[in-house]
């Protein structure tokens, strides 16, 4: 694997790369603190593609908690070595400065719409629009034929789904939304879970198990009773629940009841102490 710092060195080699023949390059973005669900997506991309990249960078645009940055966990050297062994080919690895040459103030900021107001948009302000100017920079850096993400962030991956419209790319750049990856109980994996005390740990496949509720309960029972229930659950078990929702699969419309006549994602966010935890289920 080849690592590159500068964004020019990087773009450099891909296009020396791509000038020796029509080499198709899949790119996974990450920040880092790397898992095997992270590993999946650099397996999907090695698979269907002639070079995988992946990129590092914690990007502080997207926090509107300065204290949750500078929790979130780094784990560089573990990356690299789990980078290797899965194969990866090239890993950008820049500096905010490199990313962000004139400060993120000066790069161009996205709007979308009623996304930016709802669930995480509601709960985290300003996210989407750090999203919108990290993921624009690095598509333009590495120019990929496929993207690949995570669908444990469902709303950031239509997000990033807009964001490459709004770039007028959807005939360049094919985003591959791929399925998440669980722990045994059920669990999302997520770098924060890294931060997750044991006892926290014990209780936190919940979130999985509220989904698969309302999942199941959706043949014979009213969505707003199952809601209340799961926040009531989350509650009594030590959670601090911000939401418990359902909406439209394909444009994350929300619905006040199941609609059977639409393919439904069951979405839910919550605390156990300062860690928070997202998650959420395609559930017909």
């Amino acid at each position: 694997m080849v690592i590159f710092k500068k964004i020019s060195d990087l773009q450099d080699y891909l296009l020396k790369l791509r000038a020796t023949d029509s080499r198709r390059v899949g790119f996974v973005p990450t920040m880092g603190a790397l898992h095997a669900g992270h590993i999946s997506l650099i397996g999907r991309s090695k698979a269907n593609n002639d070079i995988a990249v992946a990129s590092i960078f914690v990007n502080p645009t997207q926090f509107n908690d300065r204290s949750d940055f500078d929790k979130y966990p780094s784990s560089v050297d573990m990356d690299i070595t789990m980078l290797v062994e899965a194969g990866c080919d090239v890993l950008l690895l820049p500096s905010e400065q490199e990313v962000y040459p004139e400060g993120d103030q000066k790069m161009q900021s996205y709007g979308f719409g009623y996304l930016d107001n709802i669930l995480e948009g509601a709960q985290r302000p300003g996210h989407f629009k750090g999203v919108g100017q990290v993921v624009a920079r690095l598509l333009d850096i590495v120019n990929p034929d496929f993207v690949y993400v995570g669908q444990k962030d469902y709303q950031q991956c239509i997000v990033i789904k807009n964001l490459i419209g709004l770039l007028r790319k959807e005939n360049e750049i094919t985003l591959m939304v791929c399925p998440t990856v669980r722990e045994a109980d059920g669990l999302a994996m997520s770098s924060r879970n890294r931060r997750l005390t044991e006892p926290q740990r014990a209780i936190a496949g919940l979130l999985y198990q509220c989904l698969v509720s309302i999942q199941a309960k959706q043949i014979d029972s009213s969505f707003k009773i199952v809601q209340k229930e799961c926040l009531d659950l989350l509650a009594e078990k030590g959670f601090t629940p911000e939401y418990v929702s359902l909406a439209d699969a394909g444009d994350l419309s929300l619905l006040e009841e199941y609609d059977k006549s639409k393919k439904m994602v069951a979405l839910v966010a919550a605390k156990l102490g300062d860690v928070r935890l997202i998650d959420n289920l395609v559930i017909n």
